[in-house]
């Protein structure tokens, strides 16, 4: 073990000290079984826009409001056809939750003066010629056979019922590594295999680009504006009129409106995180860059944890580190963590294998996310033009986060 000097040092106490208490905690409180998805291809996913959300709910998941479902003994949703009788015979008035003394007026996420200079035409994650040598390739041997097998296998994965909702925070000891572009890449995957509802939380306030990054036109509602508004008693339609609407029922909670100076402190954050953990299968939450309080919180009371780092010999130096110190830390922080190497560069000389086996020597599981001039250029990501290399690995990574986290249950 380090002697723990310098700044590192601290993080550590710190992150130890956090992740003592958030064993000690109680846990969350019973979730609803989800069903098993569809099974949809990844490369199938098509971009949808984003319906920011008002003061007027819409309908949520559920097809009747005050009233929650209850999972089959199969674990299963009931049949919507049984809502639909319940809801014809019984109908039950909407009454709205809780508002705070003043409204929040929306904000646009992006200046419509600057949004025409600032984001200009998406393109592809991969040159066109990269993609037409992959395409024959695919014709030419039986590498789409192999391909079709992987999606299955992750999508059983993704798909497996959960009995509370799963924490994953996703965060990283430096800035420019990546962490909200990684967030919104695992709430997009999560959201696009599987059926029960989805939270992306966004708990960095610090100008964060997780709103942009998922296509969200305006916000109005932040996580410090609802900590005192949203108790564990509501129902699901009034916690989602305060949130963005996402596609495939997902939605995002963001922590500021673009403004300098928005603060988030970590008892604000857990009196959300407990009153809207029992609505959602997964919520995937953007944290701080450590040693930031938040970011600790979270990391102690999630079920899974990302780290990402920038894939240079600066990166990995940092991380391999900072992952030395958290082997002292309770042995579930490093099993349940998951070290993703973004590479920000196409060619960057570095030896990726070598990398990965060090990282890996420390108990953690490691994941590369290539390249992608898609996500590289910034703005809202469209899924559709993420190069394939990408796609398979964000799917590889939320498998394999997801599946860490369902073995956090006694935790």
């Amino acid at each position: 073990m380090p002697s723990g000097d310098g700044w590192q040092g601290d993080v550590l106490r710190d992150l130890r000290g956090g992740v003592e208490q958030g064993a000690q905690s109680p846990g969350g409180q019973a979730y609803r079984a989800s069903a098993p998805g569809p099974g949809l291809h990844a490369q199938s996913a098509q971009a949808q826009d984003v319906t920011p959300r008002g003061d007027a709910p819409r309908q949520a998941a559920y097809p009747y409001q005050g009233q929650e479902p209850q999972a089959s003994p199969q674990g299963g949703w009931p049949e919507r056809a049984a809502y639909q009788e319940q809801k014809e015979q019984a109908p039950v008035a909407h009454t709205p939750g809780p508002h705070p003394p003043s409204t929040p007026g929306s904000r646009p996420v992006v200046d419509k003066g600057l949004a025409g200079a600032a984001l200009g035409k998406p393109q592809h994650g991969e040159p066109f010629a990269a993609r037409a040598v992959r395409a024959l390739r695919r014709t030419l041997s039986s590498s789409a056979a192999r391909e079709v097998a992987e999606i299955t296998r992750t999508a059983q994965v993704l798909q497996q019922p959960v009995t509370t909702g799963r924490q994953i925070a996703v965060t990283s000891i430096r800035g420019g590594s990546g962490k909200s572009t990684v967030a919104a890449l695992l709430g997009t995957t999560y959201a696009h295999y599987r059926q029960d509802p989805l939270l992306v939380l966004e708990a960095d306030p610090a100008l964060g680009s997780l709103p942009l990054r998922l296509g969200a036109e305006s916000l109005r509602w932040t996580t410090s504006d609802i900590a005192d508004i949203v108790q564990p008693n509501m129902s699901l339609l009034d916690v989602t009129g305060y949130l963005v609407q996402l596609p495939n029922n997902a939605w995002l909670l963001p922590a500021s409106q673009g403004q300098i100076g928005v603060m988030l402190d970590s008892r604000a954050y857990e009196r959300v995180v407990v009153a809207l953990r029992r609505y959602f299968g997964v919520m995937v939450i953007d944290c701080e860059t450590l040693p930031a309080e938040v970011g600790r919180v979270a990391l102690a009371a999630a079920h899974g944890r990302v780290l990402t780092t920038p894939a240079t010999p600066e990166g990995i130096r940092s991380t391999y580190s900072v992952l030395q110190w958290m082997q002292g830390l309770p042995r579930h922080v490093v099993a349940s963590t998951v070290v993703v190497l973004t590479e920000l560069v196409p060619h960057s000389g570095l030896d990726l294998d070598e990398a990965v086996q060090m990282l890996r020597s420390t108990g953690v599981s490691v994941q590369v996310l290539p390249y992608d001039r898609h996500l590289a250029a910034g703005g809202r990501i469209h899924t559709e033009l993420l190069a394939h290399p990408t796609r398979e690995a964000v799917a590889r990574l939320a498998a394999d986060v997801f599946q860490l986290s369902l073995s956090q249950q006694r935790h």
